[in-house]
């Protein structure tokens, strides 16, 4: 009897889940989408019961599209969103809505977090640059001042991961790569950070097992075997930070390779051997998915940009697309390869959602600058995916100042699928982009491999990597392109920095109050 690993994507507005043979061969997969809760500009939060429902979902469309042996996936594990969380009650049922990794409402306790440990410590000993309202520790004392009826009732707090891996198993667990961006973790020791614990008044009763990635939870409980239609006796194993995931999936697992992933957001990963801090202290340092190694990381808003735009200004793209099945990004796609590298000087700060490492900034908005009666909107759509290609080169420059050497970029998700973007990209950056086969379903991928190592099938995460992943294409940069980029993104780092003072205002004073 065939056996099958299932991985499972959860992404900030999409389930995605695929079932892979245990040679690493897609046998189908199925996407849901959902959307956000966002009331106000700040607070981004999602319905606990979506991602179960999505999951569901998944497996159901991958039965309907043919693959009808979901019975016989016997191991599952996950690539996840990082950050998002979960407060439960003694019964173990969520107290409100998931805070999404998106939700900056924590701003005054970041300042507070701030103020008593200091960066410095922070960055010391979670790997992150700073207490920010981005991170679950400032999220978790907004909980605790601003919802004490909830915080009284708290009991369990989990990690998107930890939730689901809970419903599936009834065992609390949770891992590295996930628990790095809390603050509330230990880099140094892979455990719980008293200190931080005490000060939020957490019992470390109420957080998760430690795990590592890819390390085997226990068996399915049997309704839930039913709902996912899986076998009875399919082990559940940890998984890891959706970027880890992707930079598996498309073979970034030693040092050299720089993976980037567009999808909601913009994430980057650069595997690191060791420990490694960056003097500068601009780039985080997370705890990666291969067992006592770590990667660089850091995300922004990134194709959310693109799809606001597309949603907002692209109608006649979307009516085509429903028209003809040709989808809109494909359309889109064509209308930026008529316009100049450069936009024609027009340039897009992509800070829908602020702005993350090595640029942090909360308050950072999004922008168009130097837009004149020339430019239409194939202008805009071009000026959007180079505004994300600046910020893939200036997380390269961040890497490059630790003295990590870069060889080249492997690209993964939505945006690698535009071959205009890729050249855009390489062009900027000056390095060669390369696309794997697998770069549509690499957090997937990366979970089934994990799945895989963790069920014994595969020999090891590097021997699977090795085996199961190849280069499709390699776009190399246009030199004359390149030259002309360098001096469009200089203005763009000028332009960030001249608006700086007006984001901070903004924030203090924004237009809605009353």
């Amino acid at each position: 009897m065939a056996e099958y690993l299932l991985g499972i994507d959860m992404g900030t507005t999409s389930m995605k889940a695929a079932v892979y043979d245990t040679k690493g061969q897609l046998m189908k997969s199925a996407v849901v989408e959902y959307d956000l809760i966002t009331p106000s500009t700040v607070i981004v939060e999602e319905k606990p019961e979506v991602y179960m429902d999505a999951i569901v979902a998944c497996m159901n469309r991958i039965r309907e599209k043919g693959f009808t042996d979901t019975a016989n996936v016997t191991t599952v594990s996950f690539s996840v969103q990082g950050e998002t969380f979960f407060v439960l009650d003694e019964d173990c049922k969520p107290l409100r809505n998931a805070i999404v990794w998106m939700d900056n409402r924590a701003d005054t306790q970041a300042v507070e977090l701030r103020e008593h440990f200091g960066n410095e410590k922070c960055y010391e000993i979670t790997g992150q640059v700073s207490f920010e309202a981005c991170w679950p520790a400032a999220k978790l004392l907004w909980i605790k001042q601003n919802e004490p009826e909830i915080w009284g009732k708290v009991r369990h707090i989990l990690l998107l991961e930890g939730y689901i891996i809970y419903l599936l198993t009834g065992k609390f667990v949770d891992e590295g790569s996930l628990l790095t961006s809390t603050e509330w973790w230990d880099i140094r020791t892979k455990k719980y950070w008293p200190e931080m614990l005490e000060y939020l008044g957490v019992d470390e009763a109420w957080l998760p097992e430690i795990k590592e990635s890819g390390e085997p939870v226990g068996k399915v409980l049997p309704d839930m075997a039913e709902l996912l239609g899986i076998s009875k006796d399919a082990t559940i194993c940890t998984g890891c930070l959706d970027q880890a995931a992707g930079a598996i999936g498309v073979g970034n697992i030693r040092p050299g390779i720089f993976s980037e992933n567009i999808g909601a957001a913009l994430a980057i990963c650069v595997p690191t051997a060791k420990l490694t801090y960056d003097p500068n202290r601009l780039m985080p340092v997370h705890y990666f998915a291969v067992p006592d190694t770590y990667m660089m990381h850091t995300f922004t808003t990134g194709g959310m940009f693109l799809r606001w735009f597309r949603d907002g200004f692209c109608q006649d793209e979307i009516a085509m697309e429903k028209l003809t099945g040709i989808d809109s990004y494909d359309l889109m796609n064509k209308e930026v390869e008529q316009v100049a590298p450069g936009a024609d000087g027009l340039i897009a700060l992509p800070h829908l959602q602020g702005s993350m490492a090595p640029d942090v900034n909360l308050n950072a908005k999004a922008v168009f600058y130097g837009a004149t009666l020339t430019h239409k909107k194939p202008h805009f759509i071009r000026a959007i995916m180079e505004s994300l290609g600046y910020i893939i080169s200036r997380n390269l420059e961040a890497i490059e100042g630790m003295g990590l050497e870069v060889e080249q970029i492997r690209t993964m998700g939505g945006g690698s699928k535009s071959e205009i973007w890729n050249q855009i990209k390489a062009d900027i950056t000056g390095k060669t982009l390369n696309v794997t086969y697998s770069s549509q379903d690499t957090a997937c991928l990366g979970a089934a491999i994990l799945a895989g190592n963790a069920a014994g099938v595969f020999e090891s995460i590097e021997s699977a990597v090795e085996n199961m992943i190849q280069i499709r294409k390699s776009y190399v940069p246009n030199e004359k392109n390149h030259q002309m980029y360098l001096k469009q993104y200089k203005k763009y780092n000028m332009l960030f920095k001249a608006l700086t003072e007006l984001f901070e205002e903004d924030a203090k004073n924004p237009v809605d109050a009353e």
